[in-house]
């Protein structure tokens, strides 16, 4: 058996398939199916007790959703997850995502000297930042979070694309936005060119850009639904998660889902991957 990866528009494909009137998901029941694939790969790669404080990193878009969700879970499996959420989500289903994982009475910082805290305390981070959506320059404060990803030396599980690096194309070379320009002051508020779209980047492409923004390069891996082009030559912990997808939805886009065993929410692919 070969293993598939796909483009960014056979990824939209797909969940625009499964959100259809015929595939009838929702965004919450895929946000969870995912969220919970997310906390099952952590716990069997980066088992308790060793590895009990999980530092969730969220970007402000669905795969920020995703680590919401898995915080949740993760808390329930008895690790102590923490929440880095510099820049909540505008829509109401990431109001409910945090709201959750604040009545579980877990800890939810955003400024980026709590975040160094607590990525010095913590033993393992689950890093769902950005998406498949994301495109360079890096803005604030995330250019200062994936630096200090790359630097440390705490183990870290990434949810279907490693942060910064282009779905179809791998690593890439990374960018910060500057750190002044139009409309913006020096704290960095809205009203800028900067703005973007998405994940709370600038688009940028062809713009002035800022210092060089290394690339995270995870010990594990988790692709979700089906493995996407960029991860291609992904050489660590791969496992995939999406233990959801009708047979119609797999005969039709050829995905060759692997077979999932037992109650597992994830499959572990790394020989797959490494024959194919």
């Amino acid at each position: 058996m070969s293993l598939k990866y796909i483009t960014q528009k056979v990824a939209q494909q797909i969940d625009d398939e499964l959100m259809s009137a015929s595939g009838a998901f929702s965004l919450d029941q895929l946000m969870e199916l995912a969220g919970l694939s997310c906390a099952q790969a952590l716990a069997k790669t980066f088992p308790l007790p060793k590895y009990r404080r999980v530092l969730v990193c969220c970007g402000p878009g669905n795969q920020g959703g995703d680590g919401l969700v898995a915080a949740r879970h993760l808390h329930h499996l008895a690790y102590a997850p923490v929440v880095y959420l510099p820049k909540p989500g505008t829509k109401d289903i990431y109001a409910r995502l945090l709201a959750q994982v604040r009545n579980l009475g877990l800890p939810v910082v955003a400024e980026t000297r709590a975040f160094e805290d607590a990525l010095r305390d913590c033993d393992v981070v689950l890093d769902a930042i950005f998406g498949f959506s994301f495109h360079p320059p890096v803005r604030k404060p995330f250019d200062a979070v994936l630096r200090a990803l790359a630097a440390t030396p705490v183990p870290i599980l990434s949810v279907d694309i490693p942060s910064g690096w282009d779905v179809e194309r791998g690593e890439q070379e990374l960018r910060a936005a500057p750190d002044l320009h139009d409309g913006q002051d020096e704290a960095g508020h809205a009203g800028s060119k900067w703005k973007g779209k998405g994940e709370g980047v600038g688009e940028g492409r062809g713009e002035a850009v800022g210092e060089v923004v290394p690339t995270i390069r995870p010990e594990a891996l988790i692709s979700l639904t089906i493995p996407k082009l960029g991860v291609k030559e992904y050489k660590g912990r791969h496992w995939l998660g999406g233990r959801f997808v009708p047979p119609d939805v797999d005969k039709k886009f050829g995905l060759n889902v692997p077979k999932y065993e037992g109650l597992d929410q994830v499959v572990d692919i790394t020989e797959l991957a490494a024959r194919t």
